[in-house]
């Protein structure tokens, strides 16, 4: 039996669709009822049969962080697909990044090691992944290192991959995927799918950082593809194109048919914005809406190679113009 953690969110639903088309049964966590509906909402994304399918999911209510609510989950498990981590870019939820990033990365691994998993795929992200070196595109070879600079998502993200070599060391076959930002519908108030919400509502500001992008389900058949061949071990960077934010967010608002954003912000005025907004929060409360560290990253520029798994897996990424077009039209469906 095949286990999914992060079932509800971004990669882990789209996941749950395209394995429930080859599988009989999956299992997959959850920890509220809401975000578990939600998940059919992606699959209306791609067929109307969505009961049927939807039941093939064996769900089962628990917490990777809880090491007690994971011992029914690791019953009769072949494979596993971790998903689940929290994505902030908030320097107070750093102690909560820890704790579900690393430690729940670690609980799965030693659940795993116990139950003889046959095989375990890690959704890691580019932000484990070293900086270029003269220039290059960065590639898996390229290693990360803490330099004082680095946010607290990239060092829980490297954190987890640390504990799943460990696994690896232990016994355990594994697969990394570090993708770019993923882009994917059905998320509209979360990670990259506020980009799409934010164009739609006449967002004006862009940069011209440049990153990498990926579609989810680009990054869903290759975790399927990964997980069904006899490569083990590796970890592979997972990238479309590099884009700039300014091509971005010019492709978004074509899709949307809205205005495209005019403002160009500079490096100067995202520094003073991020410094207001952070003493706003702290007089509100509220969740910041820009901080230092997705200020900074909005200006990198920095190009990543999908060569490696090109190469070894008859394996071709669909255009970011596509994957655009494709979630755009699944967000006129539902616009918020």
């Amino acid at each position: 039996m095949i286990l999914v953690t992060g079932g509800t969110g971004l990669v882990g639903a789209h996941l749950l669709y395209h394995l429930t088309l080859k599988n009989d049964v999956i299992r997959a966590i959850y920890r509220t009822q809401e975000k578990r509906e939600h998940v059919k909402k992606i699959f209306s994304f791609y067929t109307d049969d969505i009961d049927t399918l939807f039941s093939k999911i064996e769900w089962i209510k628990a917490d990777i962080t809880d090491v007690p609510s994971l011992q029914p989950v690791f019953q009769n498990i072949s494979h596993v697909y971790h998903c689940a981590a929290l994505v902030s870019f908030d320097p107070k939820d750093y102690r909560k990044m820890r704790q579900v990033n690393i430690e729940g990365t670690a609980n799965l691994v030693n659940f795993s090691i116990d139950a003889k998993v046959e095989k375990f795929c890690f959704v890691s992200s580019i932000a484990a992944v070293g900086d270029a070196i003269n220039g290059k595109p960065i590639t898996e070879e390229d290693e990360w290192s803490d330099n004082g600079d680095q946010h607290g998502y990239a060092i829980t993200k490297y954190g987890a991959e640390m504990e799943v070599w460990r696994g690896s060391q232990e016994g355990l076959d594994v697969v990394i995927v570090n993708p770019g930002v993923i882009l994917g519908g059905g998320f509209w108030n979360e990670g990259s799918g506020k980009l799409f919400s934010q164009v739609y509502n006449g967002f004006k500001f862009y940069t011209e950082g440049i990153t990498g992008f990926v579609g989810v389900t680009d990054v869903v058949k290759a975790m399927m593809q990964l997980m069904s061949s006899s490569i083990k071990n590796e970890r592979f960077v997972l990238v479309s194109e590099n884009k700039s934010f300014k091509e971005l967010f010019f492709a978004i608002a074509d899709g949307l048919g809205k205005k495209r954003p005019s403002i160009k912000i500079g490096t100067f005025s995202t520094e003073l914005f991020w410094r207001i907004d952070w003493i706003l929060t702290k007089l509100t409360g509220k969740t910041p809406l820009l901080t230092k560290n997705s200020a900074k990253s909005s200006h990198n520029v920095s190009f990543y190679s999908s060569k490696k798994i090109e190469e070894q897996l008859p394996f071709k990424f669909n255009s970011i113009e596509n994957t655009i077009d494709i979630v755009c039209k699944e967000f006129k469906k539902e616009p918020i």
